[in-house]
């Protein structure tokens, strides 16, 4: 894989950090900034709603610039919000910090998924894409566990430093390495922005974003509330928390790696057999939870899945919007976090219910079945294009 990748991943792993790190730093900053947690807690979908709104909106405006200009200026507006949310004092400047934070992330991925495809062959896409949400599975195996401990060591608006910190090697990284102008340039010529929006009628385009967005949805139902089953369920201490995030984590590299070698000559494979294993994981992970040494492997089995069945199927929206060369990546990044702003909210409504802190893992299931349902009627539509007709 071209070297340029590997620093647009690296740009991904702090945004990533940054994305996730939140849940833990929530009481410090209520308390700091005197507000309930609850109003802290609205920092999380204030970043979630933007990178859905922003992801088609930013790449629309930014689709005539420069990629390499394009990507530098993301990153550096991305380290500016951060560096006025590590100074403020008002929880309101700190909510639109995380809105533009937001904002800049969905339009760095949504460039850099489209910048990806045109540093590869075309059918390499998959492996590229792989590269890139390596830099997001590292963010949760070591990212938002260093975070965690630097807050809780220096406080919150130390992890924010630590973020912007991590965005200017990144920044020197994309203005050494990334091709001047090369994924606008190659585009310039091309479909117009009414032409590349009209490829959303596509109905397999459509279909392979809503099945991204319903596994994406069941991985960060799991994954945000992962915290109670451990230390709840499984009976393991505070500590065990970070352990069992970080092998979430660990599965989730190894899952996109082993899946970004095959989601583009064989995606058949890899929904045939992660979609079945990962439907009967969660159920399996609810119902084994008690064991500390069974819900830790499964932990790391079913991170494994989910991000080989989802980068999977992410990969098949950059084949499906081919039309569409500057805006394909916002169409996967608005897949991508439309799951992952959902599957916390289905998951919450499951708390309150007999089953406890044990529901999310019950709702991912629910999510993962409504997937496979959906898709094993048109799989060959899914994973070769063929049949169209029967989804039109």
């Amino acid at each position: 894989m071209p070297y340029p990748l590997y620093l647009l991943a690296l740009a991904v792993f702090a945004m990533g950090t940054s994305e996730f790190m939140l849940a833990g730093l929530l009481p410090d900053i209520a308390s700091d900034l005197g507000i309930t947690v609850g109003t802290a807690g609205m920092l999380t979908p204030a970043f979630a709603i933007g990178m859905i709104v922003g992801a088609p909106l930013v790449a629309a405006l930014a689709r005539d610039w420069p990629g390499r200009s394009s990507l530098l200026g993301f990153v550096l507006a991305f380290a500016a919000a951060h560096a006025v949310g590590a100074l403020t004092l008002s929880f309101p400047v700190l909510f639109a910090s995380r809105v533009v934070a937001a904002l800049a992330n969905a339009g760095f991925l949504a460039v850099a998924l489209t910048t990806a495809a045109t540093l590869v062959p075309p059918d390499r896409k998959g492996r590229a894409l792989a590269v890139l949400l390596s830099g997001t599975t590292v963010a949760t195996i070591a990212g938002v566990p260093g975070g965690s401990v630097l807050g809780t060591l220096l406080g919150w608006r130390a992890t924010f430093w630590a973020v912007a910190a991590l965005c200017l090697p990144a920044a020197l990284g994309i203005l050494k390495g990334i091709p001047a102008g090369r994924a606008r340039e190659e585009a310039a010529g091309g479909p117009t922005l009414r032409a590349e929006l009209a490829q959303l009628k596509g109905a397999r385009l459509r279909l392979v974003m809503l099945l991204g967005a319903l596994v994406n949805s069941a991985t960060f139902a799991s994954f945000t509330f992962l915290a109670p089953v451990v230390t709840d369920t499984a009976g393991l201490s505070d500590l065990w928390i970070p352990v069992a995030l970080v092998l979430f984590g660990a599965g989730s590299l190894v899952g996109v790696t082993v899946a970004g070698r095959l989601s583009d000559r064989r995606p058949d494979l890899v929904l045939a057999v992660a979609g079945p294993l990962l439907l009967v994981g969660w159920p399996a992970l609810a119902l084994l939870a008690d064991d500390p040494v069974l819900l830790l492997g499964l932990v790391f089995v079913q991170g494994a899945l989910s991000f080989a069945l989802g980068g999977t199927l992410i990969t098949r929206v950059l084949y499906e919007a081919a039309g569409a060369p500057t805006m394909a990546g916002s169409y996967a990044t608005a897949a991508l976090n439309v799951g992952a702003a959902v599957g916390p909210l289905v998951a919450a409504t499951t708390l309150g219910t007999t089953v406890g802190h044990l529901g999310p893992l019950w709702a991912s299931a629910l999510l993962v079945a409504v997937a496979l349902l959906i898709a094993f009627p048109v799989r060959d539509v899914i994973t070769t294009g063929r049949r169209a007709e029967r989804i039109r």
